[in-house]
């Protein structure tokens, strides 16, 4: 994975948008994706183009339709990289918060 052209994928609200759009439903054509878009139909395809080439959208032909799918794994693989491993202190702190309150209620009674 090149997480380079995710971030700059990611870094285009346009982008974001569609990633979206196809997260509520995936499998559209690129006329209804277009729709929701305040831009031009070659402004969207070169938006799709870009995060295709980032791998965070898969393209099935079925018949002449030409349908997107988002492919989330980047994403995760982004998480697991750097979000995860900075959550992983505050869950502890969360779960160490409740075994002494826990602790603290079960003396009390």
């Amino acid at each position: 994975m090149d997480i380079d052209k995710v971030f700059k994928a990611l870094a285009d609200p346009g982008r974001r948008r569609l990633l979206d759009l196809l997260h509520q439903e995936s499998g559209q054509t690129l006329t209804a994706l277009c729709e929701h878009m305040d831009m031009t139909r070659q402004a969207v395809t070169q938006h799709l183009h870009q995060l295709e080439e980032a791998n965070l959208v898969a393209i099935i032909w079925q018949g002449r339709e030409k349908l997107h799918y988002l492919n989330a794994v980047p994403l995760h693989e982004i998480y697991a990289r750097w979000i995860e491993k900075f959550e992983h202190s505050r869950l502890g702190a969360l779960q160490d918060l409740k075994m002494k309150l826990e602790g603290e209620d079960n003396e009390k009674t």
